[in-house]
Formats: C-alpha cells, structure tokens, sequence
C-alpha cells in the first residue's frame, strides 16, 4: 500500500482521512498550522508624550502608532526600534490607578525587563551614554556577547546586549 503524503495540513484537513482520524491526532494536525507571535509587551508609563520622546529621542526607536481612542479615554502607542517594525513592539499604556502607578518603574521587581539585542554594541553603547542614558551596570563580556545594564526614564531595566555569533 502507497500513502500519498498531503502538500499541506490544509491538503490534509480536506480529506476523508483527515474526517476519520481520532480527535487527539486532528488536535495535533491543527497545532501544526499555528502561527503565533508576541506582537506587544506593554509598558506602564506616567504619561505618554514623555515616554514617546524617550523611546523615539533618546533610545531612536521608531514611534509606529499614536491613536487616540475616545471611549476609554486613552491612546494606543507604539513603539519599536528603528527598522524593525515585524518585530515586538512595545505598548506604551499610560497607567490609570494607583496599582498601575506602583508598578511605573519596576514591572518585574529589580530584575531586567527587557533586552534589546543590537549589531553594533559599542556603537549604540556611546550613543545612549552620550544622550543621557543612566547604565546601572557597566558593559562586560559574557559567554553569550557583550552586554551592559541600562534604565529607562522610569527605572526599569534593560540589558543592551549583542550577541556572539556561532
């Protein structure tokens, strides 16, 4: 007996076999298809425009939406590094209780929040020194690459980090 194997899981889901197949297997043939991405990660901020000219003035990300949404009174911004709009950008959510006013600054309790992965370390290290960034650990090398500790406008922290390559 010769099984011919399908091009694709859509191929497949439009067979007869694919309708006889138990419910565990079409579960997995289902899970194959899935395409999935973290699109945002959200930073509680104090007010928008100051983290707006942080982010896009002093760290050059690249500001990707600024809409005002009228019936919850608030804006949906964006942002991202320059060049890499496919990738995660951050949610900058103004916050608007005093629990989301506690966590401005220290989202993950003192540790590194966010890692920014960079070509060029010492060419984006100079820059961010030179515009004002505040390193809370100097830059070292790791097995990994080369990396330095940095805080944003409000405190949490940032690893600046390249790579090694191999």
């Amino acid at each position: 007996m010769i099984i011919r194997f399908a091009a694709t899981v859509n191929e497949l889901k439009s067979t007869d076999f694919y309708c006889g197949i138990r419910d565990e297997c079409r579960q997995i043939l289902d899970n194959l298809q899935m395409s999935q991405s973290i699109a945002y990660a959200s930073v509680v901020v104090r007010d928008y425009d100051e983290a707006i000219s942080f982010y896009v003035d002093v760290l050059g990300f690249e500001l990707t939406e600024d809409t005002y949404l009228p019936e919850q009174d608030k804006r949906w911004v964006t942002v991202c590094p320059s060049n890499v709009r496919s990738g995660t950008q951050l949610l900058l959510a103004r916050a608007t209780s005093d629990d989301q006013n506690s966590r401005i600054g220290n989202q993950t309790g003192g540790r590194v929040f966010l890692f920014l992965q960079t070509d060029d370390f010492w060419r984006d290290y100079r820059k961010y020194v030179n515009r004002g960034v505040q390193f809370v650990r100097e830059p070292r090398e790791e097995s990994y690459g080369t990396v330095a500790v940095f805080s944003d406008l409000y405190g949490n922290l940032w690893d600046l980090i390249q790579r090694k390559e191999g």
